[in-house]
């Protein structure tokens, strides 16, 4: 509770003005028939007069005013209520989401977060509206109606001593059932999500490979899956008002049967009797509310215990045991130092194992090796995207962990395999890199990523507009955006992870010609699939099933290195064949 006491704090007037309109709302309900109580018995005793009449109109006409204005403001404050907590909510969600690394995004899928994110807190919002207007609404008219009901006639009020014990029975039967079926729902609702968000992103695949029907009925088992874990929650519902409805009308039925005979016998009133039946009706009406507020808690609790998952998550990379918060990345020296990762700590597999590397500041750095070899992993430790298991990173001579994030991925620019855009302009897009940047910067960084000459060719230049992914770019000038982006950051460490693939060898050679003149104080890493695109560093690192098995330069591991040479000598044969 402390933990959701934290949203409700900052709106506790709406939290408390709610509830309030709701008790006069009651108050209205409970002295209503109270007053026609009044009317019945006398016209039936033929005592009602013209005055009394009035004074019974105007009192009904203020308690349906009073049941207006409570019933308004109570809607009113419940929304504001609930709003309110569940966009704060919502925003910290998001906020700790962001702070994930690596590898606590790999606990959750993306359309698990999504799910989490949207429809797990509007089931909150749902509870904490309708518990509002509920929670103080139904065990006050229960508790009003009871009194009054009992105030009538005692003996008559013994019918509830039976009617509310198995109501309060069958809605806790019901609840049990329903709660694990409300999480299940929950999770068919994550899958459906990941479906549809991996099928519209990868979209232009889908379609290249005319594979529509396919995932079509991907979505279908989806769908129906949700639908059929939907009708298992429902059914719940769809049972437990037919068994509310049947203890009504029994006990009302009950009521009407030995009230009318103690009206025969002189010891009840008739009007008392309607009013009787309406205060029967007004209790288990709100036994009736209280378990569907049960209900939704069932599912809001399902929905609260997901949220507090991903609020809970420990986060693994952070700033708490930063020992140099203010050190900054200077020179762009790094060593690895009996590095071992793998991905997960159960698995006997380490994806890197015992690396050591010296790449010396502002020198240009090439890594090849076979796919799946551990090139990416090892650079991702550089800007602590994930942390060894154990050894040590330095960076400058400083343990990576000693920086605080922000200012050593300041110092490091990154440009990975998926090369990412967002929807909005190329100029939005190239910002990322440094938001307080001039056109001039932005244009020069666009020139040394060989990227200004297409855009200048757009009819709206820098400010042609990408959509999502940036799909309405080629692949080779995404590539080149995404440098350039990275460029424009300035960093002393810049990282390439095969991010030239899609550009032609006369477009590579002029970034790699850019690299060594304009960005002489970096050091420079890049991962290659093909040689040429390395042969010129000054020092090439090979990698094999997660270990270096060679360093030098292009000369040296020619003459010395298998693994290098079967690459080099592999690519050659397929050049001169396409030749």
């Amino acid at each position: 509770m402390k933990r959701w006491f934290k949203y409700i704090r900052p709106y506790m007037p709406y939290f408390i003005f709610g509830p309030l309109c709701m008790v006069i709302e009651v108050v209205g309900e409970v002295i209503m028939p109270y007053l026609l109580a009044g009317v019945i018995n006398g016209a039936n005793e033929g005592t009602l007069t013209i005055a009394t009449s009035l004074f019974t109109m105007l009192g009904l006409i203020l308690c349906a005013v009073l049941m207006m204005a409570g019933g308004v403001g109570g809607s009113y404050f419940g929304a504001k209520a609930s709003v309110n907590f569940a966009a704060d909510l919502r925003l910290d969600v998001y906020k700790n989401v962001q702070k994930f690394s690596f590898a606590n995004i790999d606990k959750f899928s993306t359309g698990s977060l999504v799910t989490r994110l949207t429809n797990d807190v509007t089931q909150l919002q749902n509870f904490v509206n309708m518990l509002l207007r509920m929670a103080i609404r139904s065990p006050g008219m229960l508790v009003a109606a009871l009194v009054m009901a009992i105030r009538m006639n005692p003996s008559l009020s013994v019918i509830f001593a039976v009617a509310i014990p198995v109501l309060l029975t069958g809605i806790g039967l019901i609840i049990r059932f329903g709660f694990s079926r409300f999480a299940f729902v929950q999770k068919k609702v994550d899958a459906l999500n990941s479906g549809v968000q991996e099928n519209v992103t990868n979209v232009r695949v889908v379609k290249s490979f005319v594979r529509e029907q396919h995932e079509s009925e991907k979505f279908a088992r989806s769908n129906a899956d949700l639908k059929n874990a939907g009708m298992s929650a429902m059914k719940v519902v769809i049972f437990m008002n037919p068994i509310m409805t049947l203890v009504m009308n029994v006990t009302v039925i009950c009521i009407i049967y030995f009230g009318g005979k103690i009206v025969l016998d002189g010891g009840m009133e008739v009007g008392n009797l309607s009013a009787f039946i309406t205060y029967a009706t007004q209790i288990l009406s709100s036994l009736m509310m209280v378990s569907m507020l049960l209900m939704t808690s069932s599912r809001a609790m399902a929905s609260a215990k997901r949220i507090s998952e991903v609020l809970d998550e420990k986060i693994d990379i952070t700033d708490d045991f930063c020992a140099c918060p203010e050190l900054t990345v200077e020179n762009g020296e790094i060593e690895f130092k009996n590095v071992s990762f793998r991905y997960y700590k159960n698995s006997p597999d380490c994806v890197l194992e015992d690396i050591n590397l010296t790449i010396p500041a502002k020198s240009i750095v090439g890594i090849v090796g076979s796919t799946g070899c551990g090139k990416t992993t090892l650079v991702s430790l550089i800007s602590r995207l994930y942390d060894c298991d154990s050894g040590e990173v330095l960076v400058d001579g400083v343990n990576v962990k000693d920086y605080s994030i922000y200012n050593l991925r300041e110092g490091v620019g990154m440009v990975l395999q998926n090369n990412t855009l967002f929807s909005g302009s190329i100029a939005e897009n190239l910002r990322w890199g440094n938001h307080d940047a001039t056109d001039e910067e932005m244009i020069a960084a666009a020139k040394s990523a060989q990227a200004d000459k297409f855009v200048s060719s757009f009819k709206e230049g820098y400010e042609t507009m990408l959509d999502q992914g940036g799909t309405n770019v080629s692949g080779g000038q995404k590539q080149r955006l995404c440098i350039a982006r990275a460029l424009l950051k300035k960093p002393k460490v810049l990282i390439l992870d095969d991010s030239t693939s899609a550009v032609d060898t006369a477009t590579e050679a002029q970034i790699r010609e850019t690299f060594k003149n304009e960005l002489a104080d970096s050091t420079k890493i890049i991962i290659a699939q093909r040689i040429s695109s390395v042969k010129d560093a000054d020092m090439i690192v090979v990698m094999n099933e997660g270990k270096i098995s060679g360093v030098g330069t292009h000369e040296e591991l020619l003459a010395s290195n298998e693994a290098y040479q079967e690459i080099y000598y592999s690519q050659n044969d397929s050049e001169r064949k396409e030749a």
